[in-house]
């Protein structure tokens, strides 16, 4: 039905008209999407069928990435990409007056991600098809997801995300294959043939039963597995109440990241991270079972990644599965364990190493705790022989202290592979955050740079550039993506950067639409679109944008002599619903647009916007319109970053700290093709060791600084004097946590630099094709190709349809 574009309209007619029992002409866009929909998928069917019978029949290790997010984005454009026939369905569509673009708004972009690191997750699955590599992902089918954002009088306020509204093309339940997991109750011992057995009793039964979507490799025949597991009430729960049962149960995949400051949301979320653990775990062994008799080789056949800490109850959820399912001894489920897990760290924040009160975490999973005790009694005795007499650090690296139960130290101690995700990270990992583990696991750690997708994020996101780079060097760099940088050659060339200036312009009016139909601003085309978009954080420093920007509408309205190069400024962030200082600076962030944007003078030189609801639809828009690239945030603490990687492939210059992969940017593209400012990641951890840090100081002796930090409380805002007292007490009293003033001259200083850059526009493009050049190094392949071989040691293989 794919085979030419008269054959696919032959055959969308006629599905078209069966589905929906109607005409043609009475059906709705979501009628064709639907229909659409369902006859791409049944197409990926047949290779989807013979990858998993290849994956049986060769038994050869498959890897499993478990991940408490994947923010895949919208799949029916990318899938008709990957399979190679979106211009046979783009020419059928257009013949019947139908716009493939318009369809494609139709379907859902599913926020079941906050951010990187579900992106990151979802370009990893993709490499893994592409690259003939046998990976699935297992994850959560949030029924809502994250949140919509919406923004009412500068304020966020959330509302539930309803991707399932009108169901979901690309999900195939298997009722057939749910698993039960198991809540509360007590665990009885006993001895059965002289061994120890353990009888969970009077538990909370849940049922998880897989959803299962295919991830289509590009121009292969592979096509891997993305199973996301819904919660639902089993036949038989030791809970009398039905209603509450129901209600308890289903929300564990109600939402994504639940309201965690008080007990009930810390149990949800600790329910969430087991369920997925659990579910997952069963779903491998068993399959592994199917074809392998002897469960002591499960590592040689099997590779599980733990995605951050959310998956950490990996660990101990396997020891329970071979030792009281399978019968395996401590000392052969430990082997087993141990050689099948690995872990990605992706931060250093205390905040993201999860820690579970013992109080809520033993009655919830009492097995469980049962195995992390014995893990840590005999890690901690491990300890005791190397450092005999040591307590202090044997208590700072024991898994259980303090009446809590530590993640972080749970994933290292239970996997054979611990890796950062940039190469700063990474040694932060090894010689300062997680050092003590180095000292004693040093073959263990290791780094892997993250990578990014260009399917999705050049190729999908931005075809005209595409089709550019095609013209300029061949196509071969689709397949190899290091090939980007043959483009270097030809940068020089007054023909390829007038034809580079014209997609950016055109993406940049793209853009600008988009703003001026969902914003209500008009903004200069010509003028530099410099970009901010990421979750909101404090570490992230959206707020030292803010700061720069009062600077420049201070110094426009106090100096009339003073000229600068038209600059839009975009920012586009969620907030954790309760992070009420990040939703404090999204509230700062629409004042400042008010401001500027209804100042006659100065709305003439800069603009503000905000852009509601950032999704991975929206950035797809964004990226290819960036000039500058905002990656701001404080030495040291941004592990990676995957967003500068995207503004980097699709021609904006970074601005930025030394931190995360910026650094390796810089390596690759030359000090003179990004402007970097600030304090380095050695600079900020000195401040924090020896807290000489005053904040006070550069308030007191910088006036620039006065003047914009004044400005929160002193009326230069419409609002109440106090609606931003909470900033500027973060910024003075609380001592600056994040440098934001430290680094202000130096962030004034370089964004000069970059407003006089781009007024040599000749110069300035050279500088964004090199690059795109130099950006194929940080494709997603490459990092999967550096875990495959050295984390999960699997090999390509090849479906033949």
């Amino acid at each position: 039905m794919f085979s030419n574009s008269d054959r696919f309209k032959e055959s969308f007619l006629k599905r078209l008209e069966s589905m929906c029992g109607k005409g043609f002409e009475e059906t709705t866009k979501r009628d064709q999407y639907l229909t659409l929909g369902n006859m791409v998928r049944e197409y990926i069917s047949s290779k989807w069928i013979e990858t998993n019978e290849l994956y049986r029949s060769e038994n050869k290790k498959q890897v499993y990435y478990l991940s408490i997010e994947f923010l895949l984005g919208r799949l029916l454009v990318q899938n008709l990409l990957n399979l190679g026939i979106k211009d046979i369905v783009e020419d059928g569509l257009n013949d019947l007056g139908i716009n493939l673009g318009e369809i494609e708004n139709c379907e859902s972009d599913p926020a079941l991600g906050n951010g990187g690191l579900g992106r990151l997750a979802a370009c990893f699955l993709d490499s893994l098809a592409t690259l003939n590599l046998p990976g699935h992902g297992y994850g959560i089918r949030y029924k809502h997801g994250l949140f919509d954002q919406k923004i009412v009088d500068g304020y966020q306020v959330e509302l539930p995300e309803q991707w399932l509204r009108h169901g979901n093309v690309w999900e195939v339940r298997k009722p057939d294959e749910a698993t039960e997991i198991l809540f509360w109750g007590k665990i009885e011992t006993s001895y059965d043939n002289q061994a120890l057995s353990f009888k969970h009793i009077g538990a909370e039964k849940v049922l998880a039963v897989p959803y299962d979507m295919p991830v289509v490799g590009y121009h292969v025949d592979t096509v891997n597995t993305l199973r996301l597991w819904n919660a639902e009430p089993a036949a038989f729960s030791a809970n009398q109440d039905i209603l509450s049962y129901k209600r308890d149960t289903e929300a564990i995949t109600d939402f994504l990241y639940p309201d965690d400051t008080h007990d009930e949301g810390k149990i949800l979320r600790l329910k969430q991270q087991y369920f997925l653990v659990s579910s997952s775990l069963q779903s491998i062994v068993s399959s592994y079972k199917k074809e392998n008799s002897n469960i002591r080789h499960l590592h040689h056949s099997v590779a599980i990644h733990i995605n951050d800490t959310h998956p950490a109850l990996a660990v101990p959820e396997l020891m329970r599965l071979l030792m009281d399912i399978e019968g395996l001894t401590w000392d052969e489920a430990w082997k087993v364990t141990t050689n099948t897990l690995s872990y990605t760290n992706h931060t250093i924040l205390s905040e993201a190493l999860e820690k579970w009160p013992i109080y809520l975490f033993k009655p919830l999973l009492p097995r469980i705790f049962m195995i992390i005790e014995e893990i840590n009694e005999r890690f901690c005795a491990e300890l005791w022989d190397k450092y005999p007499g040591d307590w202090q650090r044997i208590e700072h690296m024991a898994i259980i202290a303090h009446d809590l139960v530590k993640m972080a130290h749970l994933a290292i101690v239970g996997s054979n592979s611990i890796n950062g995700v940039a190469k700063i990270h990474s040694d932060i990992l090894k010689h300062r955050e997680m050092k003590s583990f180095y000292d004693i696991y040093p073959k263990k750690f290791n780094n892997k740079t993250n990578g990014i997708t260009h399917r999705r994020w050049l190729l999908k996101a931005n075809p005209e550039l595409t089709n550019l780079i095609k013209e300029a060097i061949g196509d071969d760099f689709v397949q190899q993506p290091d090939k980007l940088i043959d483009l270097k050659r030809h940068i020089y060339h007054p023909a390829l950067k007038e034809q580079f200036a014209n997609v950016k312009r055109k993406r940049k009016e793209i853009l600008a639409k988009r703003i001026a139909d969902k914003n209500g601003i008009l903004v200069d085309i010509d003028s530099i679109f410099d970009v901010q978009v990421k979750r909101m954080h404090a570490y992230k420093r959206q707020l030292l944008n803010v700061l720069h920007i009062i600077y420049l509408y201070n110094r426009l309205k106090e100096d009339a002599n003073y000229t600068i190069q038209p600059r839009t400024f975009i920012f586009g962030a969620k907030a954790s619903p309760t992070y009420y200082y990040a939703k404090k600076i999204i509230k700062l962030i629409h004042s400042l647009a008010d401001k500027v944007n209804n100042d006659p003078r100065v709305s003439k030189v800069i603009k503000v916007v905000f852009m509601e609801n950032y999704r991975v639809s929206l950035a797809e828009d964004i990226f290819p319109a960036a000039d500058v690239s905002e990656q701001i945030s404080t030495a040291s603490k941004e592990a990676s970053g995957t967003g500068n990687m995207k503004f980097m492939m699709n021609g904006a210059l970074t601005v930025g700290t030394l931190d995360g992969a910026n650094i390796e940017i810089m390596e690759e593209v030359g000090k003179d093709h990004i402007y970097t400012f600030g304090l380095t990641a050695q600079e900020v951890l000195n401040y924090e060791e020896n807290g000489r840090y005053r904040s006070m100081e550069y308030y007191h002796h910088d006036l620039r600084i006065r003047q914009v930090v004044d400005q929160l409380t002193n009326g230069f805002f419409s609002e109440d004097e106090g609606e931003f007292e909470s900033i500027k007490d973060s910024l003075l009293v609380q001592n600056d946590q994040y440098f934001v003033l430290r680094d202000f001259a130096s962030y004034i200083d370089i964004q000069e630099k970059v407003g006089v850059a781009y007024q040599q526009h000749d110069k300035w493009l050279e500088k964004a094709l090199i690059n795109i050049s130099h950006s194929g190094f940080f494709s997603s392949d490459r990092t999967i190709q550096q875990y495959a071989k050295d984390i999960w040691k699997i090999d390509p293989m090849a479906v033949r349809v």
